[in-house]
C-alpha cells in the first residue's frame, strides 16, 4: 500500500511516501516557505520511490492543531489530490503524530505534546500507546504554559515532547523530572505511520470531508498585534 503523507504544521515542512516498511523522506525547517518548498519536496520523493500519483492508496495530511496557515496547506494539498486521484484522504492529528514521533526517537509510549502556540500559549493532547495504538487521554487544546498539566495517572510515568517546552523554559522544568524533549517536532513519516492503519481497515474520507483540527477560536491578528510581530 502506498501512502503520500504531508505535515505543515509548524517551521518543519515534511513529505514522507511509503508502504509503512520503508519510507522516503522529505524534511526541512523552512520557516513560513512552506509553500514555496513542499511541492518541489513531494515530487522529490515520489521520484525517489518510485510511486506515481495514479499508485498512491491514500493521503494522510497533519491536520492540526498548528499553525493555522501550514496546517491550511498540507490540507488544500491533500484534498486538491485526492480529487485528481480519487484515493481516500486521512487526516492525522499534529499532536498524536508528534507521540509517535517520540514513540520513534526514544522508545516512550505516554508522551504529553506541547507545541508553540505563541501569543503565549501552547497547543496540548496527552497520548498513551496501548496494543500498538494510539489511544488519547487528554484531548486537543490550547493552553496558557501555566495550566499545563501531566495526565494524573498513579505510577504512571509521562514523557514531553516538543518546541513549546523550547518557547517556554518554565513548562519543560516543570515536567522535566517525567523526561522531556523540546527538539522534537510533527513530521510527515509519523503522519504516514498513523495513517497506513486506518487505510489497511478500509478507513479515509473524502476529500471535501478532510478538514484541519483548530482548537483555537482566533484566527487572524489585528493590525497592531502583526506590527508587534504576534503570530498565530
Amino acid at each position: 500500500m502506498n501512502v503520500l503523507a504531508l505535515e505543515t504544521g509548524s517551521e518543519w515542512c515534511s513529505v514522507a511516501v511509503g508502504d509503512g516498511a520503508r519510507w522516503v523522506v522529505r524534511s526541512s525547517n523552512t520557516g513560513q516557505a512552506h509553500s514555496e518548498r513542499i511541492m518541489p519536496m513531494l515530487d522529490e520523493a515520489l521520484a525517489e520511490a518510485g510511486v506515481a500519483l495514479r499508485d498512491l492508496d491514500g493521503i494522510a495530511f497533519g491536520a492540526g492543531p498548528g499553525a493555522f496557515t501550514g496546517v491550511r496547506i498540507a490540507c488544500g494539498i491533500a484534498q486538491g489530490l485526492s480529487l485528481g486521484t480519487g484515493v481516500p484522504v486521512v487526516p492525522v492529528s499534529t499532536l498524536m503524530a508528534l507521540c509517535e514521533v517520540a514513540r520513534r526517537v526514544h522508545g516512550w509510549t505516554q508522551v504529553l505534546a506541547a507545541q508553540d502556540a505563541r501569543m503565549g500559549e501552547v497547543y496540548v493532547a496527552a497520548h498513551r500507546l496501548d496494543a500498538g495504538r494510539w489511544q488519547e487521554v487528554a484531548a486537543p487544546a490550547v493552553l496558557p504554559p501555566a495550566l499545563v498539566r501531566l495526565p494524573d495517572a498513579a505510577g504512571a510515568r509521562w514523557f514531553a515532547a516538543g518546541s513549546g517546552l523550547a518557547a517556554y523554559p518554565d513548562l519543560a522544568a516543570t515536567l522535566a523530572h517525567s523526561g522531556v524533549d523540546a527538539a522534537l517536532h510533527p513530521d510527515a513519516e509519523a503522519v504516514g505511520a498513523l495513517a497506513l492503519p486506518v487505510l489497511l481497515a478500509g478507513g479515509g474520507v473524502a476529500a471535501a470531508l478532510a478538514l484541519p483540527i483548530y482548537v483555537r477560536d482566533r484566527v487572524a491578528l489585528t493590525t497592531a498585534e502583526r506590527a508587534a510581530g504576534a503570530r498565530l
